[in-house]
């Protein structure tokens, strides 16, 4: 039966149209590869330092292996929606998936950091639409008054793989290799590339929807800017920073590039990023606070499996175990932000989730080197609930005040920035524990002298036990060596201090940004982001 003209224009405008197969079915196929995108990012997170060890690079330049990746899906996010009406939305989920499963291979079998970090790019140009797209995919798929219902879902599965992520890769790195937190994507991948192939289609005002030029001098303009800017914050800590040429000229290029893509995008037609939806208060102050959330989140999540792992003797699997809290932080406390949500005001639910934040990090501040594992599990544990608490009403709050074809841009802008706050803050902490431990080693060293009776005491002692195997030479020797060794690991360990406290200041002052959004009242039940 031929359909009418109303239902025909209510098809164009995604109002009527349901998939062919049970909605359920589609939001498996879309769940899948986003499970696959953030299970790859926590397990990768654990491997760091078996990825610098393999590879003949440092802690510092292995954190490059995140940093790539977060960047290159900063640069994709904006462009997502044009490349969704150009190929297609079921379509390009399927390429992004392909390029995400085949570079996750190439990353495996990465012989140097250097074809590691070239494949981690294009696997974050894969990987950065499917989030995005899986999400808009699955609010189509269902009518208004489940939408609620399918989100909750898709939120639990996005929540599970970082309670999964870290155990799983400490495990398959322990037992078997690094290379396997890629190799595990292959068989994930093909299983999706068949779901989204099969079950996934497009509505109608898709397929009808003309993709218009893209605006390739924004595009070119914005990956030039972050691109440089990337290099800058990996390899700026090498040289020195501005004492080095080549980070003056990259940081003038990255000025240069950054004005003249704010300039063109608000004279574009269309622009690739709409920036005038910063207008609107809520979704700049939303914005910023995104930013910094991603700062301290992904800073976080670097330095907690470093310091385990270098300082600590854990093994990749137990630092895994002690990481997996967090996760089941946000899954137990999501239903409960759910209800809360609809019952008060945003900004309480969000002012509390960053204070949470903020007591997680001081507690990770009083590290020291003898330590339980109860005191990483408890404050990741109070971190997921922090983070549960922030996510999914801040981007409600940010994107509450847009008009419906504004969301589109904007959540690619809120992405964006998310993810450049993460790379930023995993390259400045890394900077800051190398710069700070050398700080403290100089501080500390002064004290190691014949003067010091403490140090005469510890030396006299060592050369002792050292003296029954050795002769006295290399007794005293040896003593020395294992009395720098431990202030070598103090120092570092001061250096990690210094950034959690950092972190954790960074936290409590987003309280007070808080404060800057407007009321958005809550009409039923809010997607996580």
């Amino acid at each position: 039966m031929p359909a009418s003209g109303a239902q025909e224009a209510k098809w164009e405008n995604g109002m009527d149209w349901r998939p062919a197969v049970n909605p359920w079915i589609v939001a498996l196929a879309v769940m899948l590869p986003t499970f696959m995108e953030i299970l790859d990012t926590t397990i990768v997170s654990v491997a760091l330092p078996h990825i610098a060890g393999s590879l003949s690079a440092s802690t510092d330049e292995a954190t490059w292996t995140l940093t790539s990746y977060l960047v290159a899906n900063a640069v994709i996010l904006p462009a997502t929606g044009w490349f969704a009406r150009y190929f297609g939305r079921s379509r390009f989920l399927v390429y992004c998936i392909v390029i995400f499963t085949v570079s996750s291979f190439v990353c495996g079998m990465a012989e140097s950091l250097g074809m590691l970090i070239v494949a981690r790019v294009i696997q974050g140009a894969g990987g950065g639409a499917l989030q995005p797209i899986s999400q808009a995919i699955l609010l189509e798929s269902f009518p208004p008054e489940k939408r609620g219902m399918a989100m909750a879902a898709f939120g639990i599965g996005v929540v599970v793989a970082p309670i999964i992520g870290p155990t799983l890769g400490g495990w398959l790195t322990d037992n078997y290799s690094w290379r396997w937190a890629f190799y595990l994507n292959i068989p994930v991948g093909l299983l999706a590339v068949f779901m989204a192939n099969t079950f996934v289609e497009d509505p109608p005002y898709i397929k009808a929807a003309k993709p218009g030029k893209i605006d390739n001098i924004g595009f070119g303009l914005m990956a030039v800017s972050l691109a440089t800017l990337q290099i800058v914050l990996d390899k700026g800590q090498q040289d020195d920073w501005f004492s080095a040429t080549w980070v003056c000229w990259a940081v003038a290029i990255c000025s240069v590039a950054m004005i003249l893509f704010i300039a063109w995008e608000l004279r574009a037609k269309e622009p690739i990023v709409n920036l005038r939806v910063l207008k609107d208060r809520n979704f700049a102050v939303g914005t910023m606070l995104i930013t910094f959330l991603g700062v301290c989140l992904y800073s976080a999540i670097t330095l907690i499996p470093i310091y385990l792992q270098t300082l600590m003797g854990y093994t990749a699997m137990l630092s895994g175990l002690t990481l997996s809290p967090r996760g089941i932080g946000a899954l137990v406390t999501m239903p409960v932000v759910g209800f809360l949500l609809g019952k008060i005001d945003f900004r309480k639910v969000i002012g509390t989730g960053f204070i949470l934040l903020s007591i997680s990090l001081w507690y990770f501040s009083r590290i020291n080197l003898e330590i339980s594992i109860w005191n990483i599990i408890l404050p990741n544990v109070l971190m997921g609930v922090g983070l549960s608490m922030i996510f999914v009403p801040l981007s409600a709050v940010a994107m509450g005040m847009l008009a419906r074809e504004e969301m589109g841009n904007a959540s690619g802008i809120f992405n964006l920035m998310r993810n450049i706050g993460g790379s930023a803050g995993i390259s400045a902490v890394t900077t800051i524990l190398d710069r700070q431990a050398q700080v403290h080693q100089s501080e500390m060293v002064s004290q190691l002298t014949p003067g010091n009776p403490a140090f005469q005491v510890r030396s006299n002692e060592l050369q002792h036990a050292f003296g029954q195997y050795y002769p006295a030479s290399e007794a005293l020797q040896k003593a020395h060596g294992t009395i720098y060794n431990e202030l070598v690991r103090q120092s570092t360990l001061l250096a990690f201090i210094d950034n959690f406290r950092l972190l954790a200041g960074l936290s409590l002052l987003c309280v007070g940004a808080v404060l800057l959004l407007k009321r958005v009242k809550a009409k039923g039940p809010v997607a996580p982001h």
